[in-house]
């Protein structure tokens, strides 16, 4: 068993000790969340300065105003290793690490990656049959040619290349968000609804192929600003998107369908956006078949800069009041078959799902039916009256400014 030490190190970035890390920890004495700031070993419990993350991140410095709330206290709260067993071992009665986000919703950008896209396309014409994938990509791989890896969505190369796969049948609506003018951008999960590190995450049962989707996941404020970043699972139910895009919800929005963690790590001084144009996010599952799938997403092989899906998602066509999460797209499609040949792969229950990248840890949890795990109840009503018993005894319910 790995020591408290060895555990903490696994899950913080390589570069903790300069890092600002942002979570929720559940408080099971009182029934709510809290929010929390993470350093090495030690949770500082925030919640009477910053009642809410996404009042925090609203902030002009929300780094900043960690760090001096931070400065303020007497000490930590909690042990990180503990919070983090306790989330693993699905444990309510102790307090345990949450999803880092609360009242900000969760979005999604889709086909951003040319290699994904490709994909996509594959399971359009396949009409959500694993069977047929095989056969089609190598023709969709014979009419790319490879040469849309450095075509710019939106510009003239990209009509030409539209042009071509309409004269050869294979024009697709994933082609048309992919190398088009306008990204993909989707609700992924409703406020409160993500799961953080350690829980379950969910696959329809009716589902016989689906995959992970390791993505970077940024944090933006509500005049647009992306004031932080995370690591996300944005469950794919492949044969159920396969079968109609407009099964989309289907396919993405179910119970813990949406990991987000281990924790935010805000911007500063020496963690900018800048700092995750290169940034390689890696994933690793380990089925309880003794089966091992191993995956990378590269950021830097995105087609749209995160400043344009940003500005797809935000602005005088859209507001949100107390931010989003966006996950920003995967590289990873998974086509290793997993048993039968020529099936691909698709997951097991009690997979276990690790997606790390060196600036933001990681982030770990375990496949499970979505009507075989815990329902979803603490949605807002129940939030708003835990803020509500927390201001009468003392606990400012404002966001913090700074």
């Amino acid at each position: 068993m790995r020591t408290d030490e060895e555990y903490v190190q696994q899950v913080l970035p390589i570069d903790a000790e300069q890092a600002v890390l942002v979570g929720r920890v559940w408080d099971p004495v009182n029934g709510g969340p809290r929010v929390a700031a993470v350093h090495g070993a030690d949770v500082y419990d925030l919640q009477e300065e910053a009642p809410t993350v996404a009042g925090l991140l609203a902030a002009s410095e929300p780094a900043a105003v960690v760090r001096a709330i931070v400065g303020r206290l007497p000490g930590p709260r909690w042990q990180t290793a503990e919070l983090l067993r306790a989330a693993e071992a699905h444990d309510r009665n102790r307090p345990h690490f949450l999803a880092p986000t609360d009242l900000q919703v969760v979005k999604a950008c889709g086909v951003t990656f040319v290699d994904s896209m490709i994909e996509r396309v594959i399971e359009e014409r396949a009409g959500g049959d694993p069977r047929r994938a095989a056969e089609l990509r190598e023709r969709v791989g014979a009419a790319l040619g490879g040469s849309l890896a450095d075509v710019r969505p939106g510009s003239p190369e990209a009509d030409r290349a539209k042009a071509v796969f309409q004269a050869e049948g294979l024009w697709s609506q994933y082609l048309e968000v992919g190398i088009g003018k306008d990204p993909e951008v989707f609700t992924k999960a409703p406020v409160l609804a993500s799961v953080g590190y350690g829980a379950g995450i969910g696959i329809l049962g009716s589902s016989e192929w689906n995959n992970p989707e390791p993505e970077l996941v940024l944090l933006v404020s509500p005049d647009g600003r992306p004031v932080g970043a995370t690591l996300g699972n944005d469950v794919n139910l492949r044969d159920i998107e396969g079968r109609s895009a407009l099964l989309l919800g289907k396919a993405k929005d179910n119970n813990a369908s949406s990991a987000l963690g281990p924790f935010i790590r805000l911007f500063d001084d020496t963690f900018t956006l800048d700092s995750l144009r290169n940034e390689d996010i890696l994933l690793d599952v380990l089925g309880p078949d003794g089966f091992r799938l191993e995956g990378r997403n590269s950021l830097s092989r995105i087609s749209r800069p995160f400043e344009e899906l940003i500005a797809a998602t935000v602005g005088p066509h859209h507001q949100y009041p107390d931010g989003f999460a966006l996950y920003t797209g995967t590289l990873f499609a998974p086509v290793q078959d997993r048993a039968e040949a020529g099936r691909g792969f698709t997951h097991c229950v009690g997979d276990r799902v690790e997606i790390s990248s060196p600036k933001l840890g990681t982030l770990a949890n375990v496949v499970a039916r979505c009507d075989e795990l815990p329902p979803w109840e603490y949605g807002l009503g129940e939030f708003i009256a835990y803020l509500s018993r927390s201001a009468r005894v003392g606990l400012p319910a404002a966001p913090v400014s700074g």
